[in-house]
Order: structure tokens, then sequence, then C-alpha cells
């Protein structure tokens, strides 16, 4: 006798149901053997588990965001992450606020050690930089504790990088849409940012200010017709095309294998690349106070092009053993901005005067921070704990040109200014 038989099991877990279906033939003698399912959902409750129970037994205070909640909202960088916790803001271009303090007044440690900003106008590292592919937990503290330098008023921010857990690979390419700058026609963007020399931002080199006048500062210099055109790689044009979607993809492998009879090696490759095209218009005054009256100096209109790029790569080796762990991470972000900000209007109280300006520069900053860090475990409570790093920070603006013209119909004379503001900061660090 044949027994045709049907089976259905369901599971339940953080509001998520998975179906598993069998259809076997069988005889009455022999049972019907259901392979186990390993559901993720488990997985990640034991973590949740874990996280609370870690957090109550925590004798500092302090907020986080795990990985899977990361993960779980679609948060693409570490600024994004982090307001998500009550108390913190972000503010454009003048980045995080936490309980009512700007970014000054805050702190950044990289797997509990200090990072120093890359940037000259602001004390931490943009944020929106760092992907959060390669963060394991972010950690926030409010309060003072002996683990903390005691440079912050607002909170200091640890980002934990990925743990080498278990083995695991993947790619993720994502495309956003922004309905008032993507598809738009006529986005200005400097000549030589197009290619894929701009894509991985080193298109800086084409752009830094002439051998002539690069290594000093010079009173005047005077460029000859035939300097002039050998001496500026790049022009004052600007190429007017159809913005595109903004683009990011990202790479991601864990591997491990093992290191003896208890031990294990680890290794941990993140490569991340994206793109961002922005574009904002509105009116860009200025007032100023001349004793009894406030008056308006300033009446322009502003159109702002914006093409960021962002890359980033992490790389980790890490070894375990019992109570013994030791990691190796080399961490390296850049980011280059193409900005061209056109203005028409009147400055200076000049209300006859009305002209065209145009700003056309170029900003790229990098970061690379190499640590190595080691944790010893003796019996049950107590962790012995040792790191040191080495941070190279570069922040340049090798190319700055601003010129105005006379409006509506005198367009034969014309000022400009090229490299007005220049900047280049180098910044090596050693901590521990």
């Amino acid at each position: 006798m044949k027994i045709y038989k049907l089976s259905v099991a369901a599971l339940f877990l953080s509001g998520s149901a998975f179906y598993a279906q069998e259809v076997k033939n069988d005889t009455v003698n022999k049972e019907k053997k259901l392979k186990a399912l390993l559901f993720r959902e488990t997985v990640i409750r034991k973590q949740k588990l874990l996280y609370w129970e870690n957090k109550k037994k925590a004798i500092i205070q302090k907020q986080a965001v795990s990985a899977e909640e990361i993960s779980r909202k679609g948060i693409s960088n570490v600024e994004q992450g982090l307001t998500k916790v009550t108390g913190i803001t972000t503010v454009e271009g003048r980045g995080l606020f936490v309980r009512g303090l700007e970014e000054r007044y805050n702190y950044l440690l990289i797997n509990g050690l200090g990072s120093p900003s890359n940037n000259p106008f602001q004390k931490i590292i943009a944020l929106k930089q760092f992907p959060t592919d390669v963060v394991g937990k972010l950690n926030i503290y409010k309060t003072f504790n002996s683990n903390l330098y005691g440079d912050f008023a607002g909170a200091t921010f640890d980002i934990e990088t990925l743990t080498i857990d278990k083995a695991f690979s993947k790619i993720e390419f994502s495309v956003g849409v922004n309905t008032l700058s993507t598809f738009r026609d006529n986005f200005k963007v400097s000549e030589g940012a197009k290619g894929i020399e701009a894509y991985l931002g080193l298109n800086s080199r084409n752009r830094r200010l002439p051998d002539e006048v690069r290594d000093y500062r010079p009173n005047t210099y005077n460029f000859s017709k035939e300097q002039s055109l050998n001496s500026f790689k790049d022009s004052w044009n600007v190429d007017n095309i159809k913005s595109l979607p903004n683009t990011s993809i990202g790479f991601t492998t864990v591997q491990k294998m093992k290191a003896g009879e208890t031990g294990n090696l680890g290794l941990l490759i993140s490569l991340n690349q994206g793109s961002k095209y922005s574009y904002k218009e509105g009116d860009n005054n200025q007032f100023r106070d001349n004793g009894q009256i406030i008056e308006l100096s300033n009446l322009l209109r502003k159109k702002s092009y914006v093409y960021e790029l962002e890359s980033s790569a992490l790389v980790g080796l890490g070894y375990k053993n019992k109570g013994t762990n030791v990691n190796l991470n080399a961490i390296y972000l850049q980011n280059s901005a193409n900005i061209i900000e056109d203005f028409t209007g009147f400055k200076n109280f000049s209300v006859e005067d009305n002209r065209f300006f145009r700003t056309n520069q170029q900003d790229i900053s990098r970061f690379l921070d190499l640590q190595l860090t080691a944790s010893q475990k003796v019996g049950n409570r107590h962790l012995f704990r040792a790191g040191g790093s080495y941070v190279m920070n570069n922040y340049s603006q090798p190319d700055r040109k601003i010129f105005e013209l006379t409006l509506p119909n005198d367009f034969s004379n014309a000022t400009f200014s090229y490299g007005g503001n220049n900047l280049y900061q180098t910044i090596l660090r050693c901590g521990w």
C-alpha cells in the first residue's frame, strides 16, 4: 500500500512567515523525515537578545545602533544611521547636532581610537563618506567615562567596523532619483569632471595651480599669453550635460580559515563607489547693520550644481583563538566635489550694477587610517585591550576660479580671479 503525503510547515518569527512544502512518496513502514530549515530570523532574534543583554549589564551609559538595524532601515551611510538616535539631527552643510550642540562639540572614534578630521572647517570627518557596509555597530556616548577623550560636550561617536564572524560575499547596487536634479538638462560641470579618471577622483592633478605659482605666495605674477595657454591645464569653460540618477556600487567579502587547532584567521575586503548630482536654486542675500538701520547689501539669485564622488575601501585581517583577538584594519575614504555656482544680481550696495558671477571649484579630501588592536580575556570578568593607529588626512582645494561680468548688455569687461581660496592641508597622527 502506498500513501502520498503532503506536509506543510510554517514558522512565524519577528513578524515574518516562511513556508516549506514537501511531497513524498513513501510506504507505511517508513516515516516521513523533514529536513531542518535554518531561518535567518532565528539568528537575528538571538542577536537582538544578546544586544539587550549586553546593554543591561553595561557599566557605562551609551546608545548603540546595530548592524542589523542599519540593514533593516536601509541606511546608506553613518550620518544617516546616527540621526536615528533620539536627540541627534543633521543640518545641511553643518554636520550633526546633538541636543542642539553643533558638530564642533562632538568627537569621533573608530574602533575606540581617536580620528582627526580631514577637513579644516570641521572637527570630525564628514560621516556621510562612511558607508554602512563597513560598519558593525555605532556607539554613541553622551556622558563621560574613562575610555573617552574629554574633548566633547555633545557626544562621542564610536564606529566599530565589521567583525569577521562568518564567511559571506555580497555585491550591492543602488539607484536614487532626485526630482529636482535627476535628468536635468544643462547641468553644469567643469571641463575634465567627466570620464573614468574623474569618477575615481584623480582629475585633481590637472586642476592644480601652475608650476609658476604653486609652491609660494607671490604678490603679483603676470602670465604671458603663451604661459596662460600652456600652464593652465583646464579652462574657464563648463560643460552642459544631462544629469544622471545617483548611483552606488559596493562589494564586500569575508573569508575564514583555520589557524591551528583552535584558532581562526579571517580576511575582510569592502570596496564602495558612488556618484551624486545635486542642483539647488534660491536667493542668497546679505544684510548689514550700518548703525541705526539694517540695509540689504547683496541681492543675488543663486544656482548651484554639485557633482560629488565618494570612494571607500576597508581591508581587515583578524586572528581569534579562545580569549585572544587581534585585528589589523586599513580604512581609506575619498570625497571629490566639483562645484559650479552661478549668481546674478548686485553686491556691496551697488544697486544699479547688476552682474553675473560664477565660481568654479573642486574640493577633494582623502583619509587613511591604519589600526592594530588586540584584546586578551582573563577569566570571566577581566579583559585587557590595547591598540594603536596611524592616520593620514589630506584636504585640498586645487582649483577655484571666480569671474564676473557686467549685465545685462555689456559683456566687454570682465574681472577674473584664479585660485582665490586654494587650500592644502596634510595631517599625520599616531595614537594609541
